[in-house]
């Protein structure tokens, strides 16, 4: 590719990554807050964690569904837009009302809620396909480099600053008292804007009719009756590697809290390091595995997860054995959450492509909902059987439990033979 040719691609994704960006912002905030609202109401945090399985639920049915139905769609603005534009606003509202909901009672946070995870499911699969709509398949790895980095920067924004503000208390014309409210309006509001430019920069693929192809679910058979069985083991894969991510990061807060002793705010900047390191790395992720390919750099990292998972479950018993005090204890946490995020995101970049790599363009939706629909289901999964760890042993044994999800996932990429860039495989 063109020097010039790859600069416009690189803007253009960069563009793209404004519906990640989106994205980053509700998510860390939601997996941080919405727990220890609810715990205002709920003790059990094992039933916590079936609450907060309310998205992963209406994913795993919206994401796959949306996003093969957009495959299909022609309009004037394209196949995916007319999703986006409606959809991720509507998420926005909803989100700036979770505080809100819970001040008033357990039902009108759930009712919130409720509403919140239609909308943004029903936009992240749209969101995530334009990506791939638009760039060539060798080049998908360091794309969606870039689309990760706007989300970790976003997690940034979410983690280390607006949940900072959830300890200011002020009072604000219309919304009152600003305690628990600022960061969940202000990030409604980004959201609303970034949807906006989203919408006015990018220009998909005009394209004057769709050609019949098999029904939605039939598409899907197909997939799975392959006689190579790549698409379906990284599918299974990246279920388990979801399992043991989900597992852990919805209760880091909570860990902070509870096991250093910190406020709700600064726990809150924890799920933060992961972004952190997210934006850092995404870009360079991609990169090496153009270089060395996706497969190996996903397995490196995996092997390296579970390393830096094994020494967080130690830290615990090395620093009450050393007398180490809170904050020393805290940066330790955050140093290892840092290196987490930077393997994760090594992962979380170049699984996408390789599926990717093995889809048309008539059907990237439907490759795009089925990520969707084995992360979700590990999402739905993952923190209620976290919460019941929790609640038989203590905080501690999940990260042996997310371990074992996660050497199960390493072993499972060791079969698999494609979603490769072609100069690499």
């Amino acid at each position: 590719m063109e020097k010039a040719q790859k600069k416009s691609f690189y803007l253009t994704t960069f563009l793209i990554g404004l519906g990640f960006f989106t994205m980053g912002l509700m998510d860390p905030l939601y997996d941080s807050f919405v727990p220890v609202f609810l715990n205002k109401y709920i003790d059990l945090k094992g039933v916590i964690g079936l609450v907060m399985t309310l998205d992963n639920i209406f994913a795993i049915f919206l994401i796959p569904i949306v996003s093969a139905i957009s495959d299909r769609t022609v309009t004037p603005i394209g196949r995916r837009m007319p999703y986006i534009i409606v959809t991720l606003p509507l998420s926005a509202i909803f989100f700036a009302l979770i505080p809100f909901g819970y001040m008033k009672s357990l039902f009108m946070l759930i009712l919130v809620i409720f509403f919140l995870n239609i909308f943004k499911q029903s936009a992240r699969g749209p969101v995530v396909a334009l990506m791939p709509d638009t760039v060539p398949a060798d080049y998908r790895s360091e794309a969606n480099g870039v689309i990760n980095t706007m989300g970790g920067i976003a997690t940034i924004i979410g983690s280390l600053f607006l949940a900072k503000l959830m300890d200011l208390s002020v009072d604000l014309p219309i919304i009152g008292n600003s305690k628990d409210k600022l960061p969940f309006i202000l990030a409604g509001f980004l959201v609303i804007l970034a949807t906006i430019i989203l919408f006015f920069t990018v220009k998909e693929k005009s394209r004057e009719k769709v050609e019949k192809r098999p029904p939605i679910f039939k598409s899907i058979k197909l997939i799975f009756s392959e006689k190579d069985k790549s698409a379906v083991l990284i599918l299974f894969s990246l279920l388990f590697w979801f399992l043991g991510y989900q597992g852990v990061l919805p209760f880091v807060t909570m860990y902070a809290m509870e096991f250093i002793g910190v406020t709700k705010g600064t726990a809150g900047i924890s799920p933060g390091m992961v972004g952190l390191a997210y934006a850092i790395f995404a870009i360079p992720s991609g990169i090496v595995a153009h270089k060395i390919g996706r497969k190996k750099t996903i397995s490196i990292s995996l092997i390296s997860i579970i390393v830096i998972l094994i020494l967080i479950f130690l830290s615990k018993p090395f620093v009450d054995l050393f007398s180490i005090p809170a904050s020393i204890h805290l940066l330790i946490f955050w140093i290892l959450l840092f290196f987490f995020g930077m393997f994760w995101v090594s992962v979380i970049t170049n699984s996408f492509p390789m599926l990717w790599q093995m889809a048309t363009y008539d059907d990237m939706g439907i490759y795009t909902g089925l990520y969707y629909t084995f992360s979700q289901i590990a999402a739905i999964l993952a923190p209620p059987i976290a919460g019941f760890i929790i609640d038989i042993f203590n905080f501690r044994m999940i990260f042996i439990y997310a371990i074992v999800c996660m050497a199960v996932a390493f072993t499972l990429m060791q079969f698999v033979k494609k979603g490769e860039p072609e100069k690499v495989s």
